[in-house]
C-alpha cells in the first residue's frame, strides 16, 4: 500500500501486476526469488524489493506534493518514525495480528508493547495534525498502512483507546481519494492479460 501511495503520489506510472501470493507467476520470481510483495523492476533492470525503497525512488523522480522537501531536522524526524515502525512496532504488529503463527495463546503481551509507540504517534500528531509536519509526506505515508492494520485487528479495542489524534489522522488517511485509489482490486496477472499501467491518473493526496 506504502509504495502505491508513493507512486500515486510522484505521478510515476508503472506496468502492474497484480499478484496472487498462493500462486506465485514464475515471472516474479525470475527477478526476485525472495517471493514477496511489493517488488519494482526498473527499465535498466535494477530490482527494489523492499516498500521504502521503492517510495523512495518514486519521490526521486518527481516528488510534486513536496514528501521530501523537509527541514534537516523534519528528515531526521520522518527518518526515526519510519525506522521505529518498521522495526520493533512491525514485529508486535505481526505478533499481535497472528499469535498462531509464533505459537503464543494470544497477542495481547505484544498489544500492550505496541500501544506504546501508537501512543507516541498519538502525541505527536496532536501537535502537528502530521506525522511530517506541518503537511502529509513520507512518514505518514509509511506508516499509516501499518498502523490501519493494527486498527482493524480488534477496531473496537482501537477505538476505546485515548489516542484522538491517531485516529483522526488514521480517518482522514481512510477516508482520502487517495485510499481508494491505492486499494483498487485488480486480476491477477498473467503473461497473456493486457498490460494494466498505473496510476491512470495521479490524485493530489488530501487526508
Amino acid at each position: 500500500m506504502r509504495a502505491r501511495l508513493a507512486l500515486l503520489s510522484s505521478g510515476v506510472v508503472c506496468a502492474l501486476r497484480e499478484v496472487a501470493l498462493r500462486s506465485k507467476p514464475a515471472e516474479m520470481l525470475a527477478i526476485s526469488p525472495k517471493g514477496t510483495v511489493p517488488v519494482l523492476q526498473l527499465p535498466q533492470g535494477q530490482v527494489l524489493e523492499q516498500s521504502l525503497d521503492i517510495m523512495l525512488w518514486a519521490l526521486g523522480q518527481c516528488d510534486p506534493l513536496g514528501w521530501l522537501l523537509r527541514s534537516p531536522e523534519q528528515q531526521a524526524l520522518q527518518r526515526g518514525w519510519i525506522a521505529a515502525c518498521d522495526g520493533v512496532f512491525k514485529a508486535h504488529l505481526d505478533r499481535y495480528k497472528y499469535p498462531n503463527r509464533y505459537a503464543l495463546p494470544d497477542g495481547l503481551a505484544d498489544r500492550a508493547h505496541g500501544s506504546v509507540f501508537l501512543a507516541s504517534l498519538d502525541a505527536a500528531l496532536a501537535s502537528s495534525g502530521n506525522l511530517a509536519g506541518d503537511r502529509w509526506g513520507l512518514a505518514d505515508a509509511a506508516i499509516a498502512p501499518f498502523v490501519r492494520q493494527w486498527a482493524h485487528t480488534d477496531r473496537a479495542w482501537f477505538a476505546s483507546q485515548p489516542w484522538p489524534w491517531l485516529q483522526r489522522w488514521l480517518e482522514g488517511f481512510e477516508s482520502s481519494p487517495a485510499f481508494a485509489q491505492v486499494m483498487a482490486k485488480f486480476e491477477p496477472w498473467s503473461p497473456e492479460h493486457t498490460a494494466i499501467y498505473w496510476p491512470a491518473d495521479a490524485a493530489h493526496f488530501a487526508p
